[in-house]
């Protein structure tokens, strides 16, 4: 079906079961690993009970707990719990809390060139720097993947991003998925498969490609890879896991549908300012800029290399009086590490607040700036209050520009007198023994029971699409309205495995009464509809923003453009996910307007045109479909469908 293939093609054309890439919109793929976490993960294992499976069917199932691990109240423990009993149960891999995030735990010890891998999680693609296909989906799909189904994905365009050349000392790997942001932005690449190629590839160690695709997502791309060769079969090698290594690279003369070339040794320090990981700006614009507080870690920039880095220039030194500073490791080995080498100690007595190898100050969870703070972060997302303070305003940066901000408590320049490059370990300390179940994998253990607390609720059912709807439009958003402004993070995130619970902050930051006017509007026999602009949904896979508004009743989102992963939610959930056919339509449709969508089934059922009565006026609409998902959507969604 292709003839010389790039590294996308290869790792697809090996997992087709569904689809031609040549003719058809859509490709169904098998899946070999997946992935939860535990914000996503209680929901997608809710789902896979409901599927009547005796054990897992594909080749690993990892189950990590790395998000909400700040463990005030019962629910999180409970949760945690939960998950547990469900991996013992069905044959799943657990991660126990204080193992580290997820990503950089399925890099060190799971991932393998040329395989594909599913997550709840949209940073998933951070296992494209070792030549995976991997990607980020609600947790429903990760259930049926589980299962033993495949996922659908859009047929890709892959655009290769040719790396020429070599970084500047004091510039890394950030910098250059803040190059290819400052080009591409947040929206418009959605069914895009970013591919990197090209002489500068071989300068990049595992950490350093793992960075880019990780943040690959704040584009919008269905995923990231980088090919595998010397440099990934090294990192396995110290990782003693050699037997994992396959070569696995473009075929001379193969292409690519579009092509952006990168010299390395011309890019620069940046930083991605408020609010969004596209709207760059250059460290050399923003030097002398007074930092209130400074985080360094999450599963963008938490590995040994960056962290070394960040002791090397910190060492004998301390952080400003001023500036409030914190180390999240990614893992128990990145940790080990730095304690054999005395990274640990020298980030102590800088004066830096070491903190649990978890997601936490990413999501909220902990470590908020106070009121109006500038926070620098090298994490991978600066929504407006994702912080867990709405007035603070957070810069995405390097480790490397961080740790030269830290000593100055201004945005300092990291090309000055830049540290020595850290050189990628020859033997990684390997300490398996908080991956529990591993001997009981995909089989599972029989007669073990599940433990629920009273937090863990029953997964909601939809209903099958009715032949006409009769609607009102429960709110109107703008441009760029993220998962996170759907469903609160931070303290939010407990009520995850409770959608009746969760439900009461759907759109809190937008708009507090939207879950008890949805409520009304239900009673009284209407559907609900959302109403938004551009990129509408981006950030996180969490299903919960598709999933909570079915329960108040969304019938029907109608924007201008949404997001890939957000998408795939709303039609798991039999959510109509609607665009305008005339832009300008949008500013005719406003908050608590009546909606009346007549012949919305065969609407669905055809061509996938529909017109909608906006109180006085009508406007027309359109939603492309595949036969599965309209399949998904004229039954209320996924799990109706395998019912």
């Amino acid at each position: 079906m292709y003839g010389k293939m790039n590294v996308t093609q290869k790792i697809l054309s090996a997992h087709l079961v569904e689809g031609d890439p040549l003719k058809d919109a859509e490709l169904g793929i098998r899946i070999d690993q997946t992935l939860t976490q535990d914000a996503t993960g209680t929901m997608a294992y809710l789902q896979f009970e409901s599927m009547d499976v005796p054990h897992v069917r594909n080749e690993l199932a990892v189950s990590y707990v790395d998000h909400n691990t700040v463990q005030i109240g019962y629910e999180n423990a409970d949760d945690h719990d939960f998950l547990q009993s469900v991996a013992k149960k069905y044959g799943i891999v657990y991660s126990k809390c204080g193992n580290g995030i997820c990503h950089q735990l399925h890099l060190e010890r799971f991932g393998k060139p040329g395989r594909t891998l599913l997550g709840s999680d949209s940073h998933t693609p951070t296992g494209g720097g070792i030549g995976m296909i991997a990607i980020g989906a609600g947790g429903i799909d990760i259930a049926v993947a589980m299962a033993g189904g495949a996922f659908h994905i859009p047929t890709p365009k892959v655009r290769g991003i040719r790396l020429s050349g070599r970084l500047r000392r004091g510039c890394s790997a950030k910098d250059v998925i803040l190059k290819v942001l400052e080009k591409y932005g947040t929206k418009g690449n959605v069914g895009w498969i970013f591919e990197y190629f090209g002489p500068g590839v071989r300068t990049l160690d595992v950490p350093s490609r793992a960075t880019i695709t990780n943040m690959g997502a704040e584009l919008g791309v269905t995923t990231s890879v980088f090919p595998s060769e010397g440099v990934t079969r090294q990192f396995l090698e110290a990782q003693g896991r050699v037997g994992d290594w396959i070569e696995l690279t473009a075929d001379r003369g193969a292409t690519y549908d579009d092509v952006f070339e990168i010299d390395l040794g011309k890019v620069e320090p940046l930083m991605a300012a408020p609010h969004s990981p596209g709207n760059i700006v250059t460290v050399r614009k923003m030097k002398g800029t007074k930092v209130n507080q400074i985080m360094i870690g999450s599963c963008t920039n938490s590995s040994y290399r960056d962290i070394r880095t960040v002791a090397l220039r910190l060492k004998g030194r301390h952080v400003a009086e001023d500036v409030e500073v914190g180390i999240a490791c990614g893992s128990r080995q990145v940790v080990e590490m730095l304690a054999r080498d005395g990274s640990l100690a020298i980030l102590i007595q800088a004066g830096c607040r070491i903190l649990e190898n978890a997601c936490g100050f990413c999501i909220g969870a902990h470590m908020s700036p106070r009121t109006g703070a500038i926070s620098l972060r090298t994490n991978n997302r600066n929504f407006e209050g994702r912080s867990g303070t709405k007035s603070a305003q957070v810069y995405l940066v390097s480790p490397e520009t961080a740790a030269a901000s830290a000593l100055t408590g201004k945005v300092a320049d990291p090309c000055v007198d830049p540290v020595a490059s850290v050189p990628p370990p020859k033997r990684f300390p390997i300490d398996d023994s908080m991956f529990l179940y591993r001997s009981t994998a995909r089989r599972g253990v029989k007669g073990a029971k599940i433990v629920r607390g009273p937090n863990i609720a029953p997964v909601p059912k939809g209903e099958p699409l009715p032949a006409s709807l009769k609607a009102v439009c429960a709110i109107k958003v703008g441009d760029k309205i993220t998962t996170d402004h759907i469903m609160p993070v931070g303290a939010r995130l407990k009520f995850r495995s409770n959608v009746p619970a969760y439900a009461k902050f759907v759109f809190e930051p937008c708009d507090p009464q939207f879950h008890d006017r949805c409520m009304a509007s239900k009673a009284a026999g209407l559907a609900n509809v959302i109403v938004a602009g551009e990129s509408y949904g981006q950030g996180s896979s969490r299903e919960h923003a598709a999933l909570c508004p079915m329960y108040l009743g969304v019938k029907a989102v109608i924007a201008k453009s949404i997001e890939r992963i957000h998408r795939a939610n709303l039609i798991n959930f039999g959510i109509v996910p609607f665009t305008f056919e005339n832009p300008g339509d949008y500013d005719l449709v406003e908050a608590g307007m009546p909606l009346q969508f007549d012949g919305i089934r065969a609407a669905i059922e055809g061509d996938g045109h529909a017109t909608v009565k906006a109180g006085k006026r009508t406007i027309k609409v359109f939603t492309a479909l595949s036969g599965r998902e309209r399949r998904l959507i004229l039954c209320g969604g996924l799990l109706a469908s395998l019912k």
